[in-house]
């Protein structure tokens, strides 16, 4: 910095001023016609008027920006003027006006100001730099900047507490609605669905469960003119300032379509304080671990069910690296396996003459990795599918109603618990587990195993022992759920109900029911049903209350 002006007679004055939404009283007192903008110029050209060797250069003004942090634009061009040499005095209604940052306001006043012979006055805190003596700099002064900055801390905190007791109570606090939803106006903090963008969103969701991948369904949207939800928010007339788009007019990308894809507040359900400032002279925020986000739910209404949300996630895992070929959807798209080395088939097609053939390989073996190619013919591996499916679904269907009865005759969790097959698995494991864990002991003593492999082998024998055990719980709960609400959500029943009539299955109740498929050599399948935790509940209960009345006919 240059040294300018030093002790003119004639001082070029910038006039500061501030103000922020933290000059709210803590006590609920409005401090707004105090430090407004308006009382605070007025105050500062009255001053300048009584003063004859006083000429105001310019006003710099922030308003609605924070005093703990000094990257406010106008400071800064007044900082700048004050370097040219174009200002030699600043002027301000008092100390918290300049900045509540106690170390840097302390920076500027002691050593910047000084340097550069720039006057400082406070008019309401009968500060002026001109006049102090060494007491008033050395003492009041620090102890007034010390003050201005707890206040500012004090102020962090109790906002932030406030905020947490908000999301809490499931309102919520975000200063613009997610795409899909706005701010209902008779209550800001609850979100409703917003009409147009919401349908956007269940065709986001229903493109991918067709199949198309993450990069196509952000083309497709382009080309359809479709508003990113920047663009979208601006259109509307709300003042959004996004750092994540670069570009003069914001488009449709991967990283937008994704967000939207895995976003939770879709089901109805509202997720905040993702983030949080480690510091409140910090401006920059930190991602919070997803365990110490706020959840709640139920807190406003869904877009999109929780079944097709589910769906969705099993698909993202699996996600098509590529558009589909000339616009046609690959009914098997992140659904088809290999059943040796788990990668993913992908589809090929020939063509001969007018004729087209479509069949799947293994992608290991496509990429000259290794395996087997495995490769089937799209029509023959549907016909497989569908009689797999239409049987699945027959059996499920009937199992169903048997459970129902019973549900209706009020049969209760503990009956079905013992006939349960999978919790009585669990439960042996379980206690092999427990068995082995306590023969290290006397594997120990007896000096067949170290201390340190004692210990391993404790800990690994302790944790599974611990998993088996929340497996049965889970399984137990899901028996609870059964009684409770059914088997199946309605739309879902509906969706079985249907698929027994199909004659060709469709994409969406083809990854409706089915989660993968696995195909190994000489066309053999193995699929990986939806529900197939309740299909094995109801069977095994079946089976066992059919073993019953047989014994009791004998």
């Amino acid at each position: 910095m240059k040294k300018q002006i030093l002790a003119n007679k004639q001082f070029y004055v910038a006039m500061y001023l501030r103000l922020s939404k933290e000059d709210e009283d803590k006590d609920g007192i409005s401090k707004t016609e105090s430090n407004s903008i308006r009382n605070q110029r007025e105050l500062i050209r009255t001053f300048i008027r009584e003063n004859e060797d006083m000429e105001l250069y310019d006003c710099y003004l922030d308003d609605g920006f924070s005093g703990s942090h000094y990257d406010r634009p106008e400071f800064q061009r007044m900082i700048k003027d004050i370097e040219a040499g174009k200002v030699n005095c600043v002027i301000v209604k008092d100390l918290s006006r300049f900045g509540r940052d106690y170390i840097e306001t302390g920076r500027y006043l002691e050593r910047i100001f000084p340097a550069l012979g720039v006057r400082f006055i406070a008019l309401t805190d009968s500060y002026d730099s001109l006049f102090s003596d060494v007491g008033e700099q050395s003492i009041v002064l620090p102890v007034k900047n010390f003050i201005n900055d707890s206040y500012c801390r004090d102020i962090s905190m109790k906002v932030k507490s406030q905020l947490a007791v908000k999301r809490r109570a499931g309102e919520y606090v975000g200063a613009f609605a997610l795409y899909g939803y706005r701010k209902d106006p008779k209550n800001k903090s609850q979100l409703v669905p917003d009409a147009y963008a919401a349908q956007m969103v269940r065709k986001i969701f229903a493109w991918k469960i067709e199949g198309l991948a993450v990069s196509a369904i952000a083309n497709k949207l382009n080309e359809f003119g479709v508003l990113s939800p920047k663009e979208y928010k601006k259109s509307l007339g709300e003042n959004y300032r996004g750092g994540f788009f670069r570009d003069t007019k914001a488009r449709w990308g991967s990283t937008a379509v994704k967000r939207i894809l895995t976003e939770e507040t879709y089901l109805g359900h509202l997720l905040q304080g993702k983030t949080e400032k480690k510091n409140y002279k910090l401006k920059k925020s930190e991602k919070k671990p997803k365990e110490d986000w706020i959840r709640v739910e139920h807190t406003h209404e869904p877009i999109i069910s929780e079944e097709d949300f589910q769906i969705v996630q099993n698909l993202l895992g699996v996600d098509g690296r590529s558009s589909p070929e000339n616009g046609e959807v690959n009914p098997f798209m992140g659904i088809l396996f290999c059943g040796d080395c788990g990668e993913q088939m992908i589809r090929r097609v020939t063509r001969y003459k007018d004729n087209k053939k479509m069949y799947y390989i293994c992608s290991t073996k496509n990429r000259g990795e290794g395996c087997s190619r495995h490769s089937i013919e799209e029509k023959k591996l549907k016909e497989l599918i569908e009689v797999a499916i239409h049987s699945y679904v027959n059996h499920f269907l009937e199992q169903q109603d048997f459970f129902e009865q019973a549900r209706g005759q009020g049969t209760n969790v503990e009956a079905i618990m013992s006939y349960n097959q999978e919790i009585l698995r669990l439960k042996k494991e379980q206690e092999k587990y427990d068995g082995l864990c306590s023969g290290l002991y006397e594997d120990l003593k007896q000096g067949i195993l170290t201390k340190e492999e004692f210990e391993r082998l404790k800990k690994e024998f302790e944790q599974k022992a611990e998993d088996l055990m929340v497996a049965q719980e889970k399984q137990k709960q899901l028996i609870k759920e059964m009684l409770t609400s059914g088997v199946l959500s309605a739309s879902r029943l509906h969706l079985f109900q249907k698929s027994r009539e199909l004659q060709e299955i469709d994409r969406y109740t083809l990854v409706s029911l089915v989660k993968r498929i696995y195909l190994y050599e000489e066309k053999r399948i193995e699929i990986e049903f939806y529900f197939q935790d309740q299909y094995r509940i109801m069977q095994d209960f079946y089976e066992r209350a059919e073993k019953s009345k047989q014994e009791r006919e004998v």
